[in-house]
């Protein structure tokens, strides 16, 4: 069963691996939209060629997240993102078939999406969340990424969940409602598409889905060749560096004293971060914000209390910095969800 909340850091940044899959359909869905020389274009920015693309069950974070900025940036339109999720098939999913044919319900196939970040890709940390009747994903910015290309992101998520989950059980899913951290637009498309009810100017980007709809049984039929696909992953220096500092939290090892650990220059270290996408305070400051996250979350410590547990000396600097990482103070992020929730 389902739990009542669930607060995920499925988040993945630079040379993090990322199903390969994701970038084939991106490409594809460049093509369609603006011919096979865009397609190209962006494969060369990304040094990967198409037809060796084929080969790879796992790309980098980066690599696709330069695709998804190249086709919003030349779409003028505000749902491409969703267009894009929609274009998807199952027979697309390569390295996720042989998981997906283990499962048997709608509500598997979710808890195994919201688990599984690198199998499935994730730009984002989630909160799922029951309330009342249907269930709730919400996402959490800790990346701080530019909010445009987050709402990008979400409706992509939303029209490859909205497609893959008809072609998997057979029917037409609606969602119950979407609200989108963004100003007022046209929401035809979305509404029309989904089924939800469109909410604008929110708190945060989420979705709701009525339970009942989770019990929907997958008869998509998998072949024998699907099943038996494998899994090969690169060694991420990202992830490398995240572990380092998580294990030795609260004292974080200044950027000179990282860059020793792991045998590299101080310029060298940053050098390779920035090819990447990121920084290492960047890094930082995604640690930080997940543990106060879960700490708010518990519902056990004051805030007073969370910032000394996160080796804040001054809990006012704490508040800021919460704020900067998230868009809101802790106290009122901390009442926003406490109505909602129970550990």
């Amino acid at each position: 069963m389902l739990q009542r909340v669930d607060y995920k850091t499925n988040m993945m940044v630079g040379d993090q691996t990322y199903p390969a899959f994701e970038l084939r359909n991106i490409l594809d869905f460049i093509a369609t939209q603006f011919g096979a020389t865009a397609k190209e274009e962006v494969c060369l920015h990304i040094g990967l060629g198409h037809r060796e693309l084929e080969h790879y069950q796992f790309v980098y974070v980066w690599q696709v997240e330069y695709a998804m900025e190249f086709l919003r940036l030349q779409s003028q339109d505000p749902d491409i993102g969703t267009k894009l999720g929609l274009s998807y098939t199952v027979s697309s999913l390569d390295v996720l078939l042989p998981h997906l044919a283990q499962l048997t319900t709608l509500q598997a196939c979710l808890q195994f999406v919201v688990n599984h970040p690198s199998l499935v890709g994730s730009f984002t940390d989630t909160l799922m969340r029951l309330e009342d009747q249907s269930i709730c994903i919400r996402w959490l910015n800790t990346g701080r990424i530019e909010k445009s290309q987050y709402r990008f992101q979400f409706l992509h998520s939303i029209g490859s969940l909205l497609g893959l989950a008809r072609e998997l059980t057979g029917q037409t899913i609606p969602f119950a409602r979407i609200s989108l951290a963004e100003p007022a637009r046209d929401s035809h498309f979305l509404a029309q598409a989904t089924g939800a009810e469109i909410c604008f100017d929110s708190e945060y980007f989420e979705w709701h889905i009525d339970l009942s709809w989770l019990s929907l049984p997958i008869i998509y039929t998998f072949t024998e060749h699907q099943i038996a696909a494998s899994e090969v992953r690169a060694v991420s220096f990202i992830d490398t560096v995240l572990g380092v500092i998580r294990e030795s939290f609260p004292s974080v090892p200044n950027l000179d004293a990282m860059a020793a650990h792991i045998h590299m220059s101080d310029r060298s270290f940053r050098r390779k971060l920035a090819q990447l996408g990121s920084s290492y305070q960047r890094l930082v400051d995604q640690v930080r914000c997940q543990k106060a996250i879960e700490l708010i979350l518990a519902n056990q410590l004051s805030i007073e209390a969370i910032a000394e547990t996160m080796g804040y000396a001054d809990v006012s600097h704490f508040r800021q910095c919460f704020k900067h990482w998230i868009g809101h103070p802790p106290g009122y992020f901390s009442r926003l969800n406490s109505h909602e929730i129970h550990k």
